[in-house]
């Protein structure tokens, strides 16, 4: 069985950095896509970044430039380092994966203070 298991989210100041990690495990084979998407009430899920197991990546417009999506193949480790955080940037952050099927995370929360 497929599990995603996040780290790292937490309250962080404007302007502060917080990273974020995900373990994929469980999968036969190694996700061809891994990223982050988010969540704020009453909105729907939102892309934030994807990078697929050649190492090319995806952006919403909103982060290119504070944040940087990276991964480990070998242990199937996504990384998600976010700087300038802006209030707007609160969240629920989910870890996604592709394995044939789409696989996500529980979740984790990301608080910004202005």
């Amino acid at each position: 069985q497929v599990q995603l298991v996040e780290s790292g989210g937490g309250l962080v100041q404007a302007g502060g950095s917080l990273r974020l990690s995900c373990v994929v495990s469980g999968g036969i084979f190694s996700p061809s896509r891994m990223g982050w998407y988010r969540q704020t009430a009453g909105k729907q899920r939102e892309l934030v970044a994807t990078i697929t197991n050649v190492g090319s990546t995806n952006y919403a417009d909103s982060v290119r430039g504070r944040f940087t999506i990276s991964r480990t193949n070998a242990k199937n480790t996504v990384v998600l380092q976010m700087s300038s955080l802006k209030p707007e940037d609160a969240a629920v952050y989910y870890c996604y994966a592709f394995i044939t099927f789409d696989y996500w995370g529980q979740g984790t929360q990301v608080t910004v203070s202005s």
